[in-house]
């Protein structure tokens, strides 16, 4: 668009320094955030801070280069962030800033109800249409929304912020004055991903399904999680902020938005963070939608999204599921932001799934981020009862209605091998588990690592998809169920004895294993929230012979189905693998099924029955010079 509009807004326009000497001591001034920063306006602010003592500086997330405290002892004018960037971090934990500590839905309506006023809002839009909009572009959050409210606005009018859609518009008539700044947008760099974060996203990855709507969080473990999403079909997304990781999702044919009942075919977000490849390709885009943080962060709009999944970032989660996701000890580092509004809102959404996500550990892996109770100061942003799913580099742990025991068994599992040891000696003592509870190590004492390269799936002849896995010590619940669903006759068959109770003392050391002298796996249907164990394969090495007892059971309901033989032959490639020459084992003679599963493993021999007796004796060479031993 020419400059026409320029002659017919000529009385709104002023020189930068102009506007500036608009504000007044003892104002409260807000500035546009993160990229959208109105960069000549916040210069010729610092550069006037002698004479704007007393005045108050709201911000939410701060990112650009201008040093608000260079060579001040104390601020001239005093600064409130609503969510704090590295900009204002030193200076907040000295005392020499504000921090409020409010949701992100809340914002807006912090200022539109009056309950906290603003005199002057600084912020940065397009240069209007012919209409007179002006686009507030790459962020609409609490710009548009506090605008509205403030008793002044002043624009800086940027040629080069693109142009969004949505409801993303100021009218040039409410705009009180305006300056002109054709320059470079600020931009944001995510730090580059590296072997734990390639780890997590892959975990996260396993619990998204096809057609779900995606938010990501503050941090950039969130944002890496978008790199491993390339093999999902027709995702949306619902999002409080945008990165340059959605482009590819989008080319690429993954993030269609066309299963999403909440504004579909359309991308929901408020601001962006991100490059000028972002800007670039936002700029007119009407597949992408810019909102206000009150209601793209609303719970009750987030729940409206079918499978609606929410992926935050957790500085420290403790052995019970309290989360820290915004403080180091007492020193503040970020801030609520969307993260309570997100995880509610997934939680409202049906099949939504509520992530949090952290690396295990932190500073080279000497400090465990899985702790028994926070550190002193940390302040606890999701309670016990809003986490559901967190992940590590290490696994997946599934908290939402289990016991603390529980809890503390899956946080344990996916820490790092390191501090399980430690983390299981520190449960005990506050009481949260079994005094005797095991965790899976060797000879020597040290933790066994799980090991998932021998996760498979399983398709039955009657097309139920089955998980084929190692066992681990939060399978023992899901053992114990398997025992208990077993009839009279199948009990007998399996422990040559009618036995009538499966208590944790003697089960337990069933999934508390090696993976090597003693090697388990099971065979699991449902999710993660729900999961049932419906068969499992164990083996048992004798050193002296290299020969393993091997042993199986298959839940009634799945026999027939070609699941038994598959565990068997499952279980011989992993014993192969390790080494070992063969199984062995008795059966009941009776259990002549077994009988046949046990012939198709290998080079078999198979010794009768004495007189009297009611087992047979069997021994399986995995190749035939083993055999002839």
């Amino acid at each position: 668009m020419d400059d026409k509009w320029r002659e017919k807004w000529k009385d709104k326009e002023i020189t930068v320094k102009e506007a500036i000497d608009k504000i007044i001591p003892g104002n409260r001034v807000f500035i546009g955030s993160a990229c959208s920063e109105p960069q000549a306006l916040t210069s010729e602010l610092i550069k006037s801070s002698n004479n704007l003592i007393d005045t108050e500086i709201i911000h939410f997330f701060t990112i650009g280069p201008e040093k608000y405290f260079k060579d001040k002892a104390e601020d001239l004018f005093r600064h409130n962030a609503f969510f704090i960037g590295k900009t204002l971090r030193e200076e907040i934990n000295k005392g020499q800033a504000d921090y409020t500590p409010i949701l992100a839905s809340e914002i807006p309506s912090l200022f539109l109800s009056g309950r906290k006023n603003c005199d002057v809002a600084l912020i940065q839009i397009t240069p209007p249409d012919r209409y007179g909009f002006c686009s507030f572009g790459i962020n609409v959050d609490f710009a548009k929304p506090i605008s509205k409210a403030a008793y002044l606005t002043i624009a800086e009018i940027n040629p080069q912020m693109p142009r969004t859609l949505g409801n993303s518009f100021i009218h040039m008539k409410e705009i009180d004055y305006f300056v002109m700044n054709d320059t470079p947008l600020l931009e944001f760099n995510f730090k580059e991903k590296n072997e734990v974060v390639e780890k997590i996203g892959k975990n996260v990855v396993t619990l998204i399904e096809n057609k779900s709507t995606i938010h990501i969080g503050n941090g950039s473990l969130p944002n890496a999680c978008l790199n491993y999403l390339k093999g999902k079909k027709d995702l949306g997304m619902h999002s409080h902020y945008v990165t340059d990781n959605i482009i590819a999702l989008i080319e690429n044919g993954v993030l269609t938005c066309r299963k999403k009942n909440f504004h579909p075919e359309k991308i929901i977000t408020s601001f962006t963070l991100g490059t000028k490849k972002l800007y670039d390709f936002i700029n007119n885009n009407p597949y992408i939608e810019f909102y206000p943080s009150d209601y793209v962060c609303n719970p009750k709009y987030i729940g409206m999204n079918k499978k609606m999944v929410s992926i935050n970032q957790a500085l420290q989660i403790d052995l019970t599921g309290q989360v820290n996701t915004s403080t180091k000890g007492y020193d503040f580092y970020s801030g609520i932001g969307d993260t309570v509004d997100f995880m509610r809102g997934a939680a409202f959404s049906k099949g939504g799934k509520p992530i949090i996500v952290l690396s295990s550990t932190r500073k080279n892996d000497s400090i465990s981020n899985i702790v028994p109770h926070l550190d002193e100061g940390a302040g606890v942003i999701l309670s016990r009862a809003d986490v559901h799913y967190v992940v590590t580099e290490w696994g997946i742990a599934y908290l939402h209605g289990k016991t603390i025991r529980e809890r503390v068994i899956e946080l344990i599992c996916i820490a790092h091998p390191k501090f399980r040891q430690e983390l299981l000696d520190e449960a005990k003592k506050l009481n949260y588990i079994f005094h005797d509870q095991l965790l899976p190590c060797d000879e020597e004492g040290r933790i066994c690592i799980y090991p998932s390269k021998y996760e498979t799936i399983f398709r039955t002849r009657t097309g139920e998809i089955v998980k084929i896995r190692p066992v681990n010590t939060t399978d023992e619940p899901l053992l114990k169920e398997l025992y208990y669903s077993l009839n009279e006759r199948d009990r007998y068959l399996r422990f040559f004895e009618l036995r009538k109770e499966f208590t944790h003392s003697k089960t337990q050391s069933e999934v508390n294993i090696d993976y090597k002298n003693v090697f388990s796996i099971g065979a699991f249907i449902g999710n993660i929230q729900k999961e049932e164990m419906v068969g499992s394969a164990t083996y048992y090495l004798n050193p002296k012979n290299n020969m393993a007892e091997y042993s199986f059971l298959v839940r009634e309901d799945f026999r027939g189905k070609g699941l038994g033989s598959f565990l068997y032959h499952h279980l011989i490639i992993i014993a192969k693998e390790l080494g070992i020459k063969g199984f062995y084992g008795s059966i009941h003679i009776q259990n002549k099924k077994t009988v046949q599963i046990i012939r198709k493993g290998g080079y078999t021999k198979i010794t009768p029955p004495e007189a009297g007796e009611k087992e047979l004796f069997y021994e399986v060479f995995f190749d035939k010079e083993n055999s002839i031993d």
